[in-house]
């Protein structure tokens, strides 16, 4: 097949989806909305940049007068500025879509979420058969945020002649948002499912008290609660240690940590390669992901593979994946006394942490392996350009 990606070439989600049909020595081309080289050998290399995804954000840790509105201090104003203003630079972007697909010719373009690569793409096919991924928030958070990424939500799904999800939740969201009924659809995680290879059980339980939170520094992620939640557990639980994936030198990190004074109990690498990420997740007793949005996340389901007992926000999608007290918790994750009550008992009781291991090892194998999820996604691509042509 002649695949043509929208996608955030940056995102190890993305990279993992479009490695396999690359690998399977299909004709792969890349839209990006934000400039990168990704490490795959793939046809063609296009930067498309749209809702100011072109323009240079600030140095992470940089001082306050040069972090500007790009910085890690204004994250909430730069999302909001993308869902108000974002959606006017699509036409623009939209005409040099339409002109890559005219040169490349794809047999199906596929967007990997809805804002803006989805919306984008819908704007710029025609008579390509389009397929669009939902990740995680873009219906609850985005979609409803301002009349324009309401409007441009509607038209995507209008235009797409497939939808992917990570969860039912979001197919039965995508209908509300105008998805036909008769339309196909896949439930899938986002990055095509968790790599066996990489993401299994230690050989041994880990003895030392580690949590980690591998859900980096965004608008949608309670970090506030969450490392408010840190020294509560210290006062139960002194030698319990933290790692937080991807917020080195993120300054209101830095500010928290400082101010509650746990320096002494948190660490905060820059981003992991999966196996480096396998790893620290097989040395963790407890996962956290204090999200108020999500769909399924693919961290959390990395770490559950690892073995690690997970703690998430308490959320419709999450509860596809964890019923509580059986296989993790769900807690209000705007609650720091409720979420340090749960990294607690993740902690403090290695038979619940033992039984959620041996449920969350079979879940994963049986839903979310990367092989066989794979292989059902290029089923679905075959399918879906043979009904449209």
């Amino acid at each position: 097949m002649r695949i043509l990606f929208v996608a955030d070439g940056r995102s190890p989600t993305a990279i993992n989806w479009i490695r396999y049909f690359v690998e399977r020595g299909d004709e792969v081309a890349l839209a990006t909305t934000f400039a990168c080289q990704p490490n795959l050998k793939i046809n063609r290399l296009d930067s498309v940049p749209v809702a100011f995804s072109g323009v240079k954000p600030a140095a992470t840790g940089a001082p306050a007068r040069r972090s500007g509105m790009w910085g890690a201090s204004t994250l909430q104003l730069r999302t909001s500025i993308r869902q108000w203003l974002g959606p006017l630079t699509i036409p623009r972007a939209a005409r040099q879509l339409q002109d890559i697909i005219r040169q490349f010719q794809p047999d199906l373009v596929h967007a990997m979420r809805i804002p803006y690569e989805g919306m984008l793409a819908a704007r710029a096919t025609c008579l390509v058969p389009l397929a669009v991924s939902v990740w995680g928030n873009d219906f609850t958070l985005h979609a409803p945020s301002t009349p324009l990424m309401g409007y441009y939500t509607r038209n995507t799904l209008d235009m797409a002649d497939a939808l992917l999800a990570d969860c039912q939740r979001d197919i039965i969201l995508g209908r509300k948002w105008g998805f036909a009924p008769s339309k196909p659809f896949l439930v899938i995680p986002g990055s095509g499912g968790v790599r066996a290879d990489v993401f299994f059980p230690p050989a041994d339980p880990p003895e030392i008290p580690l949590v980690v939170n591998p859900r980096g520094f965004r608008s949608y992620v309670r970090n506030d609660t969450f490392f408010h939640a840190i020294p509560l557990v210290l006062r139960k639980k002194a030698d319990a240690r933290f790692i937080c994936p991807t917020m080195a030198g993120e300054r209101q990190v830095l500010e928290w940590i400082e101010k509650l004074g746990i320096g002494a109990s948190v660490e905060l690498p820059g981003s992991c390669p999966q196996h480096q990420l396998a790893a620290l997740f097989r040395s963790a007793q407890v996962v956290v992901s204090p999200t108020i949005h999500d769909g399924t996340p693919n961290s959390p389901l990395e770490a559950m593979a690892c073995g690690c007992f997970p703690v998430a926000g308490d959320l419709e999608s999450i509860r596809e994946w964890i019923t509580p007290g059986e296989n993790g918790l769900l807690v209000d994750v705007g609650d720091p006394q409720a979420l340090a009550d749960a990294i607690l008992c993740g902690l403090n009781e290695p038979a619940l942490r033992k039984q959620a291991a041996r449920i969350n090892e079979a879940l994963i194998a049986g839903q979310a392996e990367y092989t066989n999820g794979m292989a059902g996604a290029a089923e679905f691509y075959k399918t879906l350009t043979s009904s449209t042509t």
